[in-house]
């Protein structure tokens, strides 16, 4: 059992599948118990935001001029510079509610990494970057487990 937490744990950390992932591989393919999963998830998807705010813009600037990890570097930069802009044309002064909107409504490109990584590019505060990007994971989170216990079934 332990295994298969920790699993569900480390799959929440991973860029493009996030909690996205995680909940429902705990839920349907594991059969863990809903809630703790959906616990381990959040904390397991929200252990990197701090770190790709503090960091990830420094390091891809750096690593843009890296002949190995050059292109990617600028991928990801684009990508983040791309969202933000998007993010802050659309949003004006709602920007928290924007970023959260955008991090917890779980559609492919959006999630707690891009989120942050755009609040980043964007120097957006730190404190309201995290608070908004948590409450996205967390509605996130909700909508995974409601969809995986067969919830959104019902509306269609």
């Amino acid at each position: 059992m332990f295994l298969k937490y920790l699993i569900v744990f480390l799959i929440s950390m991973v860029p493009i599948i996030e909690l996205r992932g995680a909940v429902p591989i705990a839920v349907t393919f594991y059969g863990l118990p809903e809630i703790p999963s959906l616990i381990l998830a959040v904390i397991g998807n929200m252990i990197p935001v701090p770190f790709i705010y503090l960091f990830a813009r420094k390091f891809l600037l750096w690593g843009k001029d890296v002949k190995a990890i050059g292109k990617f570097c600028e991928w990801c930069l684009k990508k983040g510079e791309k969202g933000g802009k998007k993010l802050q044309k659309k949003a004006g002064r709602g920007l928290f509610w924007a970023l959260f909107l955008f991090v917890g409504i779980p559609v492919p490109g959006t999630g707690a990494w891009t989120g942050t990584l755009a609040a980043s590019i964007l120097d957006l505060d730190f404190k309201k970057t995290v608070l908004a990007v948590l409450a996205g994971v967390l509605l996130a989170g909700c909508i995974m487990l409601a969809g995986s216990m067969g919830v959104m079934s019902l509306f269609s």
